[in-house]
């Protein structure tokens, strides 16, 4: 881009249509970006847990066979109590009754007999159980503890290929940007910082309620190298805007420093600095905040 054609864009307001468009572009940026965002997950939701080894399998099923035996000898217990009451109730009815009933008796007896071994072997099945709880329960913690650091794995990985790919998309918003600046298409470059933007509020909003500690600075490194980037864009472009306006103050033949009128005067009426002198190359007359001279063309 050449210096007249540099002028002729200073000088050409951006106008609402562009602004529009910059707006429609940024925010199917943004969408893009967002689906990128999300599809960058390494957590397995469904993942099947590796399977058990001979001895853990083993120290399972003793658990298992021991439940199930103690469930079996609770439901005789209770099937033999129910038998003991109703024998118990018809050999005191017989009593009752001044009847002598030793066959009652004897099913009493029976009855009683039934349900103490019934008692024992309730005794014994528990005594298994908790002798087969502390290998089982010590597989389900192994597995249970190693399911938890796959999934920290997975969730740190995913936050620092998220990370990396905001920093990217916010380095490369800025770079266009600094590209852009001076062109018409510099409100395009505004754009795409706008969506790079909505994506960071995205990533900040997944991770900064997260109880990890790790995962909890990521948000604020976010934030630095986001307030860094912006900061140093700015001072770009003020940089960019303090070479352009005092051109543009010229070509409305205003005082290059405040603005003010210089009616064609050697000093500014509005801030007293000279507004015209003398060029070093050809020495006739030449403004002051004008690239080149008008007499012998020389910067």
């Amino acid at each position: 881009m050449n210096a007249t054609h540099a002028l002729e864009v200073d000088e050409i307001q951006t106008t609402r249509g562009e602004k529009a468009l910059a707006w429609v572009l940024g925010l199917f940026i943004a969408v893009g970006l967002v689906w990128t965002y999300v599809q960058l997950d390494l957590r397995e939701p469904y993942a099947l847990p590796p399977p058990l080894t001979a001895t853990e399998q083993a120290a399972v099923d003793r658990l298992a066979a021991a439940e199930s035996d103690l469930s079996a000898a609770e439901f005789a217990r209770t099937a033999a109590l129910e038998d003991l009451e109703l024998r118990r109730e018809r050999y005191r009815t017989a009593l009752d009754e001044g009847r002598a009933a030793p066959g009652l008796a004897a099913e009493y007896r029976q009855a009683e007999a039934r349900y103490a071994g019934a008692q024992r072997q309730v005794a014994a099945a528990q005594a298994r159980v908790a002798a087969a709880r502390p290998a089982a329960d010590a597989v389900s913690k192994e597995r249970a503890e190693e399911a938890e650091a796959q999934r920290l794995r997975e969730d740190r990985l995913t936050f620092f290929l998220r990370l990396a790919f905001a920093l990217v998309a916010l380095g490369v918003a800025y770079g266009l940007l600094h590209v852009l600046r001076g062109s018409r298409y510099f409100m395009l470059g505004l754009g795409a910082v706008g969506a790079v933007a909505v994506l960071v509020l995205v990533f900040a909003g997944d991770y900064v309620e997260d109880y990890v500690e790790l995962r909890n600075n990521g948000p604020v490194v976010l934030a630095v190298a986001g307030i860094l980037l912006t900061v140093g864009a700015f001072w770009s472009l003020q940089r960019y805007l303090q070479r352009r306006i005092p051109l543009r103050r010229v070509r409305k033949g205003e005082c290059p420093f405040c603005g003010f009128p210089a009616a064609g005067n050697s000093n500014c009426e509005g801030c007293g600095r000279d507004v015209a002198g003398l060029c070093s190359h050809c020495g006739e007359h030449r403004r002051v905040g004008v690239r080149f001279c008008g007499s012998c063309g020389r910067a």
